[in-house]
C-alpha cells in the first residue's frame, strides 16, 4: 500500500472519529441541559406536553374579563365552591358515598350509577343547570373521598331572567372566530371559545377575551381510564395582568330594584333609563321582556335591548316643538291659545272631550294640549322642529363614542342603539304631518335612552352629554388600562339656550303640581316631568305606547329618568306615570 493511501485512510478514520466525538458531546450537553430546564415547544415544556397527552380535564373559569357595576360589585364571573366529581376506577361505598349522597340530596344508588358511569368530571348541578355552591362550612363537612374535590367554579351569568340585555350574552360563533384567525393568525383561537354576541358582552368582546383560564386535570392510562393516586392539577395561566376588568356606569342594586317593580307591576313590554342628572351616566337600564342570558333565541325578540331602540313617542315630543318655538320665537311662553277640543282641521282633536278652552303656551304643555301643539307644528315647519330635535339629541346615535379606541378601531359603547327620527325622507310633509309631528306621532321616533337625556339635556342648560355605561377597564392587578371620561355630545345645528331649557323645567314642574302628572304628588320626593300616550297599530289592534319622562328631586335633581311602556290597550290605567313614580320612590329610598 502506498504512502499516500495510508494517508487518506487515516485522514478519513481521524474526521469520522471528530464527527462522532461532537455528536457524543452533544448528546451528553442535551441531557445535562434537560436537568436544569426543560425544552418547549409552543410555549409549553416537553414534559407538560407529554403529561397533557395522558390528562382529561374540566374547565373552572374560561379567564374571559369580567364587568363590575359601579361600586365594584360582579355582573359576571361569579365564583362559587362547587363539588365535582372525577372518574374513578372504583366508586366508593358504605357510609362516606351515603353521607355525600345525603349532602347531593340524591339516595346512593342514584349518586353510585352517576359517578360509576363518568368518563370526563362533572360538576354537581343544583335545580338541572345551576352548580351547587357550597360555604366553606358546608365543604368541611363532605366526606373525603377519592374522586371527590370541591373547588372554585366560576359562571358566567346568574340563573334567573333580567332585564339587564345591555350586558349581552356569549354564545359560540364559528363565523366570528374564523375571521378572528384571519386577522390574528398568531393568536390561537379554538372554535368552540365563547365570543360576545350582543350588548358589552360583544362591543368589548377583544378585551375581554383573556389569554386562558382555569381547568382542573386528572391522569389516565393509555385507555383513557383514571390512574389512581395521581390526583387532581390545577392549570392557570398566571398572568399579573388577565383577565380584564371592565366597570360599568350601573348600580346593580338599582337596576334589580326596577327589574322587580317592573314585574310586579307585570309589564309586559317597554324599558325604564335611570341616568345620573349631574354627568349623564347610565345608572340602571331595564328592557322588558327580561331575558335569560344563559339560554337566548336569536329568533326571539327578549334578547333585544328596547332602552336604546326607538318608538314613536307621542306628548313627550311636545317638548321638542315647545323648545323650538320658544328658540325661533314663534310663540312666548304667555302666549294664549284656544282649544274647543277639536283643531278644525286633518281629523285632529284633543285627548280631552271639549277642550281645555283658552289656555296659554305653558299650561298647553302641561296639559299637554294637541290643539296648541297642532298650531305650533304648522307655524315652525319641518326644519326648524328637526333642528330643535337635534339640539336636544333627538334623531341621532347619542351614546359614549370614540374614534381609534385603543388599538386603533372604532367604539360604540352601547350595542343596538338606534337613531331614530323626526321626518320620513319619503314621506309628503304638508301642513296635517306637521300638526302629527307637533304630537309626537306620524314618523317621529325616539328612545327611552335619547328621552332620558333629553332631560339631562336641560337640566345641563342645553348641553348634551353622550351616556356612558362603562367607565374604566382596568388589568387584573387593579392597574387602568383605559378611561372613558365624560363626553359633550353638541349637535351641527347648536344648543338650546339656558333661559329656554329653564323655562321647559320648570314647565315640566306644573305637569306635575297642575297638570297630566297630579298623581306623582304622592311621590317622596318632589318630581317634575311630562307624560306621552302614542297611538300605535299591532295587528290590527290601536294599542297605546305609555311614556313618562322627568327629574327629581325637583329642587335639586338627581336623576332623569324615561319610562316607556309600549302596547296596551287603549284607554288603560297609565302605568307608566306609576313606574315613573315607583322608580322615584326607590332613588329615595336609597339614601340619594
Amino acid at each position: 500500500m502506498s504512502l499516500l493511501r495510508k494517508k487518506r485512510i487515516f485522514y478519513i478514520l481521524l474526521l469520522f472519529t471528530v464527527v462522532l466525538g461532537v455528536f457524543a458531546l452533544r448528546m451528553a450537553w442535551i441531557q445535562a441541559a434537560s436537568a436544569f430546564r426543560a425544552a418547549t415547544v409552543g410555549g409549553k415544556t416537553i414534559n407538560e406536553l407529554a403529561v397533557r397527552q395522558r390528562e382529561e380535564s374540566i374547565e373552572l373559569d374560561p379567564g374571559r374579563g369580567n364587568f363590575l357595576d359601579r361600586n365594584g360589585l360582579p355582573l359576571t364571573g361569579r365564583v362559587a365552591w362547587s363539588p365535582i366529581l372525577f372518574p374513578v376506577k372504583d366508586v366508593p361505598d358504605g357510609e362516606a358515598l351515603r353521607k355525600l349522597a345525603a349532602s347531593l340530596e340524591v339516595t346512593p344508588a342514584e349518586l353510585r350509577s352517576l359517578w360509576a358511569g363518568l368518563r370526563k368530571p362533572y360538576v354537581w348541578l343544583r335545580e338541572g343547570e345551576k352548580p351547587l355552591q357550597l360555604t366553606e362550612a358546608q365543604a368541611s363537612k363532605l366526606p373525603r373521598l377519592e374522586g371527590l374535590e370541591v373547588l372554585p367554579y366560576v359562571t358566567r351569568y346568574d340563573s334567573g331572567m333580567r332585564g339587564n340585555q345591555w350586558l349581552g350574552y356569549v354564545a359560540q360563533r364559528p363565523d366570528v372566530i374564523r375571521r378572528l384567525r384571519r386577522d390574528q393568525p398568531r393568536t390561537p383561537l379554538p372554535m368552540t371559545l365563547q365570543v360576545g354576541a350582543a350588548g358589552l358582552e360583544k362591543t368589548f368582546d377583544r378585551y375581554l377575551r383573556g389569554i386562558g383560564g382555569v381547568r382542573a386535570a386528572f391522569t389516565v392510562d393509555g385507555q383513557k381510564r383514571p390512574l389512581d393516586g395521581l390526583g387532581t392539577r390545577i392549570n392557570a395561566n398566571g398572568s399579573r395582568y388577565y383577565p380584564l376588568q371592565i366597570k360599568t356606569t350601573v348600580d346593580e342594586g338599582v337596576q334589580r330594584g326596577i327589574e322587580r317593580l317592573a314585574a310586579e307591576m307585570n309589564v309586559k313590554e317597554g324599558a325604564v333609563v335611570v341616568l345620573d342628572a349631574d354627568n349623564g351616566d347610565i345608572v340602571s337600564m331595564v328592557s322588558l321582556p327580561f331575558y335569560d342570558p344563559r339560554h337566548v333565541d336569536p329568533k326571539r325578540p327578549d334578547w333585544a335591548n328596547k332602552a336604546v331602540k326607538a318608538a314613536v313617542p307621542g306628548s313627550i315630543f311636545k317638548t321638542v316643538v315647545a323648545a323650538a318655538a320658544l328658540e325661533e320665537h314663534v310663540s312666548s311662553p304667555h302666549e294664549t291659545f284656544h282649544c274647543s277640543g277639536h283643531y278644525g282641521k286633518y281629523g285632529l282633536s284633543c285627548w280631552k272631550e271639549g277642550g281645555h278652552g283658552t289656555i296659554t303656551l305653558g299650561e298647553g304643555y302641561s296639559r299637554s294640549c294637541n290643539i296648541v301643539f297642532a298650531a305650533l307644528g304648522e307655524r315652525l315647519g319641518p326644519a326648524r322642529i328637526a333642528k330643535a330635535a337635534s339640539k336636544l339629541g333627538l334623531a341621532r346615535q347619542v351614546g359614549w363614542q370614540a374614534e381609534r379606541f385603543l388599538d386603533g378601531d372604532d367604539l360604540r359603547q352601547l350595542d343596538q342603539e338606534e337613531a331614530g327620527a323626526v321626518f320620513n325622507d319619503r314621506s309628503k310633509v304638508d301642513g296635517g304631518a306637521l300638526a302629527q309631528t307637533a304630537i309626537g306621532q306620524r314618523d317621529v321616533l325616539v328612545s327611552p335612552l335619547q328621552a332620558a337625556n333629553l332631560v339631562v339635556t336641560l337640566l345641563h342648560r342645553g348641553q348634551v352629554t353622550a351616556p356612558r355605561l362603562v367607565s374604566e377597564i382596568r388589568f387584573r392587578d387593579g392597574s387602568l388600562l383605559a378611561g372613558f371620561p365624560v363626553q359633550a355630545a353638541p349637535s351641527p345645528a347648536g344648543q338650546i339656550s339656558p333661559h329656554t331649557a329653564d323655562t321647559l323645567l320648570s314647565w315640566m314642574r306644573m305637569v306635575v303640581t297642575e297638570g297630566t302628572g297630579r298623581s306623582l304628588n304622592r311621590a317622596k320626593w318632589p318630581l317634575a316631568g311630562k307624560s306621552g300616550t302614542a297611538q300605535v297599530p299591532k295587528d290590527g289592534v290601536n294599542k297605546n305606547h305609555q311614556w313618562f319622562i322627568g327629574y327629581g328631586p325637583a329642587d335639586q335633581p338627581q336623576y332623569a329618568v324615561a319610562v316607556l311602556v309600549q302596547n296596551r290597550p287603549a284607554g288603560s290605567a297609565h302605568q307608566a306615570a306609576e313606574l315613573f313614580r315607583r322608580t322615584m320612590d326607590l332613588l329615595a329610598s336609597r339614601g340619594s
